[in-house]
């Protein structure tokens, strides 16, 4: 069956044609499984929630109805928008940074195998440093401006991605890696032909965490010290036990995190089309 730019099925000119009923039937299959279940699956959530909340009649100060979360949405969506900048910037600037710090050692770390051996356990060590205790060291050497809610969230994406990245250079196919070495090609040229090519797939799979927890991070980074952003409006709204305004600022730190996610998987079918389409 042949197949457009954009790796989507063209459809067969004959209706009648056996390729176009299987055609047709993969079709709904795809459609089904990426749009519909996930609707499916985010209505049979709400659903719940306000079973619950019917069922064992929950005080709205400790979980509001559904309802009472969209019509917050809706009645302070300008404060809601104008919080969620700061956030949505500081996580971008964040993903940024980190990402392209993690790809820049991981290079460094497959041609380096020494250098690999001395810092990657310094890294995790870092890593495994909890982000609440992180973050007010870092407020308090770079203060309370957007540095280091960055540098944060940074961080937080810095790890999955180091290691998927170091992963991806290295695991490349030894018959191809010896025909390059045959054909006289330079550390370069494999590198840029061989090694990052081969690496994509990993990358965009760290890129797909980091997407999420970019956010996370700028979030934990205004908890600390803000008076602006999503994390501060979460605080502000549990001290005064506005539940309403505080799941609203939970499903626009999520729907962020949902946007940021989506980017990463479009940006990945436009770069990766050499990959055959999932069969699930």
């Amino acid at each position: 069956m042949t197949t457009s730019s954009l790796d989507m099925p063209v459809r067969p000119a004959m209706s009648a044609d056996p390729e176009y009923t299987a055609w047709a039937a993969a079709r709904r299959r795809k459609l089904w499984r990426r749009r519909i279940l996930p609707a499916l699956g985010i209505g049979g959530l709400i659903a719940l929630w306000w079973l619950v909340i019917a069922i064992f009649d929950v005080k709205p100060f400790i979980a509001p109805s559904p309802w009472a979360v969209v019509e917050t949405l809706y009645a302070k969506r300008a404060v809601l928008l104008d919080n969620l900048i700061p956030t949505a910037l500081e996580a971008a600037g964040g993903f940024l940074l980190g990402n392209l710090a993690a790809i820049a050692i991981a290079t460094i770390f497959v041609h380096n195998k020494t250098l690999q051996d001395i810092f990657f356990p310094v890294v995790l060590m870092f890593n495994a440093i909890p982000l609440v205790a992180k973050a007010p060291v870092l407020v308090l050497i770079m203060g309370n401006g957007m540095e280091p809610k960055i540098t944060i969230a940074a961080l937080v994406c810095f790890f999955p991605t180091l290691v998927n990245m170091v992963r991806g250079l290295e695991s490349v196919n030894p018959q191809a890696m010896e025909l390059m070495r045959v054909l006289s090609a330079s550390k370069t040229e494999i590198f840029f032909r061989l090694r990052l090519l081969n690496s994509l797939p990993y990358l965009f799979s760290a890129l797909r965490i980091a997407a999420s927890m970019c956010v996370i991070g700028a979030v934990v980074g205004e908890w600390v010290g803000a008076t602006v952003g999503i994390g501060a409006m979460i605080l502000q709204a549990t001290f005064n036990f506005d539940s309403p305004l505080l799941y609203a600022a939970i499903v626009m730190s999520a729907t962020l995190s949902g946007l940021f996610f989506l980017l990463v998987t479009v940006a990945e079918r436009l770069v990766i089309r050499w990959q055959p389409e999932s069969s699930h």
